[in-house]
């Protein structure tokens, strides 16, 4: 048993890894001539196809049924496309190291939604968790500097991805009762990228995309690949092996890891005052965080 966990561990810091490092690699892409609703629209499209397709394989079906399951599948989808804009947006207005530290909030946000859906009661202790947070959130704002036509706009959009993630997560987790995170994740998407699509048409179809270097487009790919298929397959393997709070643990080291990945990666830096900052948000998330969400990420 402790080696099968073991083993699984290392399943679980690979997709960890991966995920954490599509910060650096989508700032990279949308720095070097991708327009991002474009980038976002090409890069979902692809992944989806794939997705969709690996769980017809598995699963021969990608029904979901029930006016309930509808009504959480819409709210899931509604989340996913607003999380989406917000991140290549937030990615190109702000670092990707200062974003990466604001999503650390999400665990926070999660427990917030759920309460004012019913779901769940704030206790002294969930209140305790937020105010941390949100210290840490200001902190790390507050050390980014520019203003609100650049990093200041992009750490609110930041801000607005976190929330976004908690809503897809509370959207998602009554249909992990009834059906498999493949199915759930494939049905997402596909109807998840329709709008996205539509929205994204004006840059979809202005966009140069002869001008691109081949550096953007090995990212591109590294960032459908991997972000989007290869590593839910890996997470979700994990998850069925040692269950979601174990797996929660790795998951809570997502935010930091892609910080640090975008400071040796693309050469950001990250002040005293942020530092800090991503000090109290990962003291929030150890205070609020008993279980996690099955992860799937941006």
């Amino acid at each position: 048993m402790r080696h099968r966990a073991g083993a699984t561990d290392v399943l679980l810091i690979g997709a960890v890894l991966m995920w954490a490092f599509n910060f650096p690699v989508t700032k990279y892409v949308l720095t070097n001539g991708f327009q991002p609703l474009a980038y976002a629209a090409v890069r979902y499209g692809v992944a989806t196809l794939l997705f969709a397709a690996l769980t017809i394989a598995v699963e021969r079906s990608l029904a979901i049924r029930g006016k309930a399951s509808w009504r959480f599948l819409g709210l899931a989808v509604t989340a996913l496309l607003l999380n989406q804009i917000c991140f290549v947006y937030a990615l190109e207005l702000t670092t990707a190291a200062t974003a990466a530290l604001i999503l650390g909030t999400t665990p926070v946000f999660t427990v917030l939604l759920s309460y004012l859906i019913g779901v769940e009661q704030i206790s002294a202790r969930t209140a305790l968790a937020a105010a941390v947070s949100f210290g840490g959130v200001a902190l790390v704002a507050a050390g980014s500097g520019g203003d609100l036509s650049g990093d200041l706009g992009g750490n609110l959009l930041a801000v607005g991805m976190a929330v976004t993630w908690a809503g897809y997560s509370v959207g998602i987790a009554p249909l992990m009762r009834s059906y498999s995170p493949y199915r759930i994740s494939a049905v997402v998407l596909l109807a998840m990228w329709v709008p996205l699509f539509a929205i994204s048409a004006p840059q979809t179809t202005s966009q140069d995309y002869t001008g691109l270097g081949w550096g953007v487009w090995l990212a591109l790919g590294y960032a459908v690949v991997g972000p989007l298929v290869l590593t839910n397959v890996l997470w979700f393997t994990a998850v069925g092996r040692v269950g979601p709070s174990h797996a929660s643990i790795f998951a809570n080291l997502l935010p930091f890891a892609a910080a640090i990945l975008a400071v040796l990666f693309l050469d950001e830096t990250l002040t005293l005052i942020q530092i800090a900052g991503g000090v109290l948000i990962a003291l929030g998330i150890l205070v609020v965080r008993r279980r996690g969400p099955i992860v799937q990420a941006t």
